[in-house]
């Protein structure tokens, strides 16, 4: 597992629109990447739409949220609509399967999904904030923007 103080590695992955997103290219900004483990489950979807009706809180405070999954991107398009989640971007890390889980150390092998975990990288790449949640715990929202709010 990375640990606070390292660089985050970057990746591209596509978007729940199939547009391809680039860790690196999101530099100068704070970046969310708030993992649950699949879509389509009561506990993510809870996560999901937290990050969405915390939007445009994550905007001021210079903050791109993402969600990420192992789901294919037609899945995650389809939860998309149904959540209503209009800004936030959900990206699909199918294919390789969890390779972005992975290279973050938080892929469960043995179940095929990454743990629930939230990290937070800061404008220039490093990793500031890494938190792995117990499978079924919704993460607090709150604790996560007044993290960024003091950093």
């Amino acid at each position: 597992m990375l640990q606070v103080g390292s660089f985050a590695p970057d990746f591209s992955l596509k978007d729940q629109n199939g547009e391809t997103l680039q860790l690196s290219q999101l530099k100068g900004k704070k970046v969310l990447l708030s993992f649950h483990p699949l879509a389509w489950t009561s506990v993510c979807a809870d996560q999901m739409k937290s990050l969405h009706e915390n939007y445009d809180e994550f905007e001021k405070l210079n903050t791109v949220p993402l969600g990420l999954s192992v789901d294919p991107v037609p899945s995650k398009k389809a939860w998309a609509e149904a959540l209503g989640l209009k800004k936030l971007k959900i990206l699909s890390d199918f294919w390789p399967h969890g390779e972005v889980a992975k290279l973050y150390g938080i892929f469960r092998e043995k179940d095929g999904f990454s743990e629930r975990a939230n990290i937070i990288i800061d404008e220039n790449g490093k990793i500031v904030f890494f938190k792995v949640y117990p499978i079924r715990e919704l993460p607090d929202i709150t604790e996560i923007i007044q993290f960024i709010k003091g950093h």
